[in-house]
């Protein structure tokens, strides 16, 4: 009997998605507190995250409210040094996400805008894409509300870029979003670095094992050459077989969790250099 595949998401489950994760981002904001540094972001405190996140979510905004084609207008490091003081950052950030959430949900399902990953539609790919990035951004505000809570001197924590980092507090991601998320980054982000040659390659292959039971199952394998890269849904024989739950999958391979929660077969060390050798990049 085949495992069963997880379930599929269109728009406004992905728009769902986003209005609970955004939700949840601000939430923790707030209990972490503003200056509070962001273990899994070096250099960042929870203004840095609010910020980001708040501008990320306009500039998807402008793409699917107005039906921008081409990618162009301030960056990120102009608009972010005029960005709200802290007393009004909290409102701004909320005013953002909301706005893109609506924005979503009112667009029609023939949009044309510009994108930067392959997608069934235009605003599929923006319903998907932001989704994703406010849960990462969900996680990164959790890790940094349950440092604040830590006492000094704690140790025993998974670790991350800039050291320890304490596990996020909230709700567990679905299996099938966690899912979805990380085929977004292997079939998206990877599969684009590797047609543009940019993919330092790993010395081995990999294969990424999502199992959650009943709830689902699926598989990618990573062929790692430089000479011969390769991203593909489905399995085959690997050097690092990597076997999981989706959500600590998703976290673990975005950075924000630890292997060791995961079964880890064959050579760990490709797995090592897997998280530093995957580049995100929005254009």
């Amino acid at each position: 009997m085949e495992p069963p595949a997880y379930a599929s998401f269109d728009v406004p489950g992905y728009v769902g998605g986003l209005r609970r994760q955004g939700e949840m981002l601000a939430s923790a904001a707030q209990r972490a507190g503003l200056a509070t540094a962001v273990p899994s972001c070096p250099g960042w405190a929870v203004r840095d995250l609010l910020r980001h996140t708040g501008y990320v979510h306009r500039w998807a905004t402008g793409f699917v409210a107005e039906g921008l084609t081409r990618l162009g207008g301030a960056s990120e490091e102009e608009i972010l040094s005029q960005g709200p003081a802290d007393a009004q950052l909290p409102g701004w950030f909320g005013e953002g996400h909301a706005a893109l959430v609506r924005a979503l949900g009112a667009a029609p399902p023939d949009l044309e805008c510009w994108t930067f990953l392959a997608a069934p539609s235009p605003l599929a790919f923006w319903a998907r894409r932001q989704a994703h990035e406010t849960a990462i951004h969900r996680v990164d505000a959790e890790q940094a509300a349950s440092a604040a809570d830590q006492p000094a001197g704690t140790t025993g924590l998974a670790a991350g870029p800039a050291g320890p980092v304490p596990p996020g507090n909230g709700a567990a991601f679905e299996p099938a979003f966690a899912a979805d998320g990380v085929d977004e980054l292997l079939m998206g982000f990877l599969a684009r670095g590797m047609r543009r040659g940019n993919w330092p390659g790993l010395g081995g292959s990999l294969a990424i094992h999502a199992d959650d039971g009943t709830a689902g199952r699926a598989d990618w394998l990573i062929a790692g050459d430089p000479d011969g890269p390769g991203v593909s849904r489905g399995t085959g024989r690997a050097d690092c077989d990597v076997t999981g739950p989706a959500s600590e999958l998703y976290l673990m391979l975005w950075n924000r969790g630890p292997a060791d929660r995961l079964d880890v077969a064959g050579d760990p060390s490709i797995l090592a250099v897997f998280g530093r050798a995957l580049q995100i990049t929005w254009s």
